[in-house]
């Protein structure tokens, strides 16, 4: 006789002992929510809250001049210029790297994929001033860079080159393991039939990993927004010329321009939380997706 059946017999429904074994009492449960909540609310919650009332305390038409005086609009064409270069940049990067990691065997591989991890483990204000060693007006290439006109730390140049730099893990990290799980039959199954290599990357491989590029892609879009360390460093804080809007912020921060600081930010919030709405769309699409595989 099974022990479901002696279980029964004693009157101990087996199904219901399973439960309760499994299930946290309803006071740790509740205790649990409540820290979460009491967090969520201290440390999301209310800073938001904080930054929208200051943002509009003064009224939407003072929040509209803020947002839209000359150096505000500068810092926020800038910002979307920097993402329109890195964020495309480093989803071919990402998709190439990730590629050759999952797909072929070679040697320094390892070394390969802790290179890219770097930027994870550099603080960004070092990194900010690696590339002042490496092009200011006394770096290395420095001098070369001067006797050709070329400027790259205080201009836009290096603060692209920083921001590359610090997002260039984020679609990678995303499609590494993604495809390494996926394995690479599929694709040597089209070339065995005749296609291309970029037939198979265009009809086997991205379709594959489209929902994992695009969270790649989001992630890397709201870390090129927020980045300050490095940026500070190579950019110079030109006022109208090289600050992004983090350090627009700042600026309007340090000179006691609280309205306008808090304006500036909760157009950058709004920005954020656009990326995390894309985000969570394509993690739910991600579920479903392996829900219906």
């Amino acid at each position: 006789m099974t022990d479901a059946v002696i279980n029964n017999e004693a009157g101990l429904p087996t199904a219901v002992a399973a439960v309760k074994a499994t299930t946290e009492p309803r006071w740790v449960r509740y205790s649990l929510i409540s820290i979460v909540l009491v967090f969520l609310s201290l440390f999301l919650v209310l800073p938001l809250s904080v930054v929208l009332y200051g943002a509009f305390e003064a009224g939407l038409k003072v929040w509209w001049q803020a947002v839209t005086e000359p150096d505000a609009v500068a810092a926020i064409k800038l910002t979307l210029f920097v993402l329109v270069i890195v964020v495309p940049l480093n989803a071919v990067f990402g998709v190439a790297i990730a590629w050759a990691v999952a797909k072929f065997e070679f040697r320094g591989k390892t070394l390969l994929v802790s290179i890219i991890d770097m930027p994870f483990a550099i603080s960004p204000v070092v990194v900010g001033l690696i590339f002042v060693i490496f092009f200011g007006s006394h770096g290395w290439l420095g001098p070369w860079l001067q006797q050709h006109d070329i400027k790259i730390i205080f201009a836009v140049p290096g603060i692209v080159i920083v921001i590359l730099f610090g997002t260039l893990p984020f679609v990678a990290r995303e499609l590494i393991p993604l495809m390494q799980q996926q394995g690479k039959e599929e694709e040597e199954a089209s070339l065995t039939l005749g296609a291309s290599g970029w037939k198979t990357f265009w009809y086997v491989t991205l379709p594959n990993i489209k929902w994992g590029l695009i969270y790649g892609v989001v992630l890397c879009n709201a870390r090129a927004m927020g980045e300050f360390g490095a940026v500070a460093v190579v950019s110079g804080r030109i006022r109208g010329e090289t600050n992004t809007m983090p350090l627009h912020i700042e600026v309007l921060y340090n000179e006691y321009m609280f309205t306008a600081a808090f304006a500036v930010s909760s157009l950058l919030t709004g920005l954020a939380l656009v990326t995390i709405v894309i985000k969570s769309y394509v993690e739910y699409k991600d579920e479903r997706k392996h829900k219906t595989a």
